[in-house]
């Protein structure tokens, strides 16, 4: 017996526009103040998401399937790379003064 995994284009699109909504409504919610550590703090999300269009680069058939996963891979990594230089940028804010003097004389 062999179990078909395959997903039809309609429960996709359906989980895609799931995501996109729960997504939106999560982040509208999150104060300003706290977006940058939150989404900081959460880098390793954008990992999974290179993974995953890994897997459709390898997996894909056609060459349009190939082109769309190698876009997937290549913005998802940037993604990822964009969220720890943001991290890098944050942190830095909260690091001393490197003058070495009191700034009050």
């Amino acid at each position: 017996m062999e179990l078909d995994l395959s997903m039809s284009w309609l429960i996709g699109l359906y989980l895609f526009m799931l995501a996109a909504f729960t997504g939106y409504e999560v982040i509208r919610r999150v104060p300003s103040i706290l977006h940058t550590p939150l989404m900081s703090g959460s880098n390793f999300i954008h990992g999974i998401v290179v993974v995953g269009a890994m897997h459709a680069l390898f997996n894909a058939d056609t060459a349009l399937g190939q082109l769309i996963g190698f876009i997937g891979v290549v913005l998802g990594a940037g993604n990822a790379a964009g969220g720890y230089v943001v991290t890098d940028r944050m942190l830095a804010m909260f690091k001393p003064s490197q003058s070495g003097k009191n700034d009050k004389e």
